[in-house]
């Protein structure tokens, strides 16, 4: 399930905080702008009902953690992007990523280790 722009914020906060409270990722989500309680609380409880999020409510603050890891979510958004974006060929947004973005030496050099990879594979 690919999370919405605002479902991915929260996730962020958590992947990077670990399980929380409503209040304290509205306060980390605060930091970057104003955002009300209640918007982050709704927002939340549907991420739980369409299983984004788990929920544990044996204490008075019900504590939230993510259902899925920053993996599996980038790889949801990624085969999303590719089917919708780019009509489901993946060399369209390699083409067009590496055209518009200039790898670093490091990063070309992960590309150059994958293709090398895939190409044995075959």
């Amino acid at each position: 399930m690919k999370p919405t722009d605002s479902e991915l914020t929260v996730l962020s906060v958590l992947w990077k905080d670990g399980p929380s409270t409503v209040r304290h990722v509205n306060e980390k989500l605060n930091a970057e702008r104003r955002v009300g309680y209640t918007n982050t609380l709704k927002i939340m409880q549907i991420m739980h009902e369409k299983g984004l999020l788990d929920r544990d409510e044996s204490t008075r603050s019900h504590v939230y953690a993510p259902a899925l890891g920053p993996e599996d979510a980038r790889q949801d958004i990624l085969s999303h992007m590719i089917d919708s974006v780019f009509d489901g060929k993946t060399s369209d947004l390699l083409v067009h990523a590496l055209g518009n973005y200039r790898p670093s030496t490091e990063e070309l050099a992960q590309i150059r280790a994958l293709i090398s990879k895939l190409e044995e594979d075959e």
